[in-house]
């Protein structure tokens, strides 16, 4: 699947906002330019990752299975693992008389943020499955959620901030992520029954 804007302007916002902070008098005692070049670095582990994303599902007793990317399993390990080492930062060196309240409470914050952002990425991409064949979608949240989609009910297909969304004409929803292998193949797949209903529902009108 190709990279969307949003996967390129995103990180080079964040870059650049690090390196604006550096020189700001409030900021300025942050390691902001070690973190922006932690950013780069994660960016280009995600690119090359990105690029080797497999587009085809796997093929299970007659269903195509989306399966989580290298992408969501780095994204997911790194952030948690970084989130680990930046809170045993603030535990072991927290109380020396060297450290600035400032760069423990940015320190603090990142730590949490890196961790939710693993969570995130956990619940939303690493367990959850989705599955399809011929005749139905199928999705299943990691808290156990299920929701079945029958093909001749799609509605529409569309990126959203999580992922790719598919509609039905009833208000069914079923999101999953661009980053799962085979998202590419389900996308697609969606798009043209999405369009083969439409195009039948139109000629149906016209007869009446």
């Amino acid at each position: 699947m190709p990279l969307r804007w949003q996967e390129v302007a995103l990180p080079l916002f964040v870059i650049v906002t690090l390196l604006v902070l550096k020189y700001v008098p409030f900021t300025e005692g942050l390691p902001l330019a070690r973190a922006a070049g932690v950013v780069a670095f994660g960016y280009a582990a995600f690119l090359a990752l990105r690029l080797v994303q497999s587009e085809e599902a796997v093929s299970v007793d007659g269903w195509s299975e989306l399966r989580p990317s290298m992408v969501e399993y780095f994204a997911c390990y790194g952030a948690a693992a970084l989130a680990v080492v930046l809170m045993s930062a603030i535990i072991v060196i927290g109380g020396t008389k060297h450290v600035e309240a400032t760069q423990m409470v940015a320190t603090f914050i990142a730590s949490l943020l890196l961790g939710s952002g693993a969570f995130a990425i956990g619940l939303g991409g690493l367990f959850t499955r989705v599955r399809w064949n011929n005749t139905v979608l199928e999705h299943r949240s990691a808290l156990g959620r299920e929701t079945k989609i029958a093909w001749s009910d799609v509605r529409a297909v569309r990126p959203c901030w999580r992922g790719v969304t598919i509609a039905t004409h009833d208000a069914q929803r079923v999101t999953f992520s661009q980053f799962h292998s085979g998202a590419a193949q389900l996308a697609i797949h969606a798009t043209n029954r999405a369009r083969r209903n439409a195009e039948t529902s139109a000629k149906a009108f016209a007869t009446l």
